[in-house]
């Protein structure tokens, strides 16, 4: 489910509200690779599927941040107001990887409206606590609060 709202008290009272989940995300090989090659971490467990297989995880997994950032990719389909003049990521106050995101696995994403502060009349900040289920998996990706600041157009 996605959590709208139009005016900052709409958005106020959505605190303990739940969000998604979102639609599976497949976390193939090639996923995997272009994150490497986007952030220089080419360790073998991420890039390297011969040696992986005999690794500790049985197979390449997801970097911890390929996990993390597939949520700012969903957070349009969790939260979305539909009066917005601007939406920013604010960061997050806590993060943690419960569980290895295996190739060949999918994710999706799901949480909780923890928070809501009134930054002025027309801007809120927003924590999400989100989680990030593994298909099949009894322990999630990640957990993590972020944090998203909107500013809606003339509502107050």
């Amino acid at each position: 489910m996605t959590f709208t709202f139009r005016t900052v008290d709409e958005a106020l009272a959505g605190v303990g509200r739940s969000v998604g989940p979102s639609d599976w995300i497949p976390i193939t090989q090639e996923r995997i690779d272009q994150f490497a090659d986007a952030t220089g971490d080419h360790q073998w467990l991420h890039v390297d599927p011969e040696r992986a297989a005999n690794g500790p995880f049985g197979a390449t997994i997801a970097h911890g941040y390929l996990t993390l950032s597939l949520i700012n990719m969903v957070l349009p389909d969790l939260i979305m107001p539909d009066n917005l003049n601007w939406g920013v990521n604010y960061g997050c106050d806590r993060v943690r990887f419960p569980a290895p995101v295996r190739v060949g696995s999918r994710v999706r994403m799901a949480g909780e409206v923890t928070k809501v502060d009134r930054l002025d009349e027309l801007t809120v900040q927003v924590t999400l606590r989100i989680t990030v289920e593994i298909e099949g998996e009894p322990k999630p990706g990640c957990v993590a609060d972020v944090l998203a600041r909107y500013s809606l157009n003339g509502a107050k």
